[in-house]
């Protein structure tokens, strides 16, 4: 049984951090460099950074020369954000369910598997609505979700990840819709186990969600490098779209 807003007690855990903390930095500020890039954004541009965790990749962005309002659920990660804080760098307590601010922002950034947590679907077109709201007229919104057709294959899965001198025993399998990740451990003589629950998207669901936003597609991205997708081979699905005038 999967427990509705089980991400709010297991995002704010300081054990999300360590397990997830060896993430490559420098493949994701690459990353968010060529977006930039190829959408030409100029600096001073408005960037709303959704879900944006403990704020690296908004700081990042900032330090490009972009105006960056990262929004997150977790209070206790922009906490931690909010030490970077600038004139041109703030971070603010958000449900992405909601709209922001209506029609701010140039681009709306939504990256590395920040979507899908919710058991009703209605809340995922919410948050779809709710971003494309906080963009001006011609702004683009960037989703980067895993791509589900490579992963749901090769489960269920079984590793065990040892940081910080915890060993994580981690079991995904695919489960009512969802990709679900099992997540056990013991520290300081106490046992642990949370669980993550990704929604199984398609590129098509996507697109729909999209259409009754009011956004249209104009690009579609399978990895970190921007090369195109390909829905049996690509470790990603990037999409690029634009809000309607």
């Amino acid at each position: 049984m999967i427990k509705e807003d089980w991400f709010k007690q297991w995002f704010d855990s300081e054990y999300y951090h360590t397990l997830y903390k060896n993430r490559d930095q420098k493949e994701a500020q690459g990353f968010i460099k060529k977006l930039m890039l190829q959408f030409n954004v100029q600096p001073g541009q408005k960037v709303i950074d959704i879900a944006c965790g403990k704020g690296r990749h908004s700081t990042y962005i900032n330090s490009l020369g972009f105006d960056v309002t990262g929004v997150d659920l977790s209070q206790e990660s922009i906490d931690y954000a909010n030490q970077n804080q600038s004139d041109s760098l703030r971070f603010i307590r958000h449900d992405m369910r909601h709209p922001f601010i209506k029609e701010k922002f140039d681009f709306a950034l939504n990256l590395f598997t920040s979507f899908g947590y919710f058991l009703d679907d209605q809340d995922n077109q919410n948050s779809i609505s709710s971003m494309a709201s906080n963009l001006k007229p011609g702004g683009f919104l960037v989703i980067d979700f895993l791509n589900v057709n490579k992963v749901t294959p090769n489960l269920p899965n079984q590793e065990v990840k040892n940081i910080d001198g915890i060993s994580f025993e981690i079991n995904k399998i695919v489960e009512n819709g969802f990709i679900t990740k099992s997540i056990k451990f013991t520290d300081k003589g106490q046992d642990y186990h949370f669980t993550e629950y990704v929604k199984n998207i398609s590129k098509e669901t996507f697109i729909e969600y999209l259409n009754k936003a009011k956004m249209e597609l104009v690009h579609l991205f399978g990895d970190y490098q921007l090369n195109n997708f390909d829905s049996l081979d690509s470790d990603r699905l990037i999409l690029i779209s634009r809000k309607v005038a």
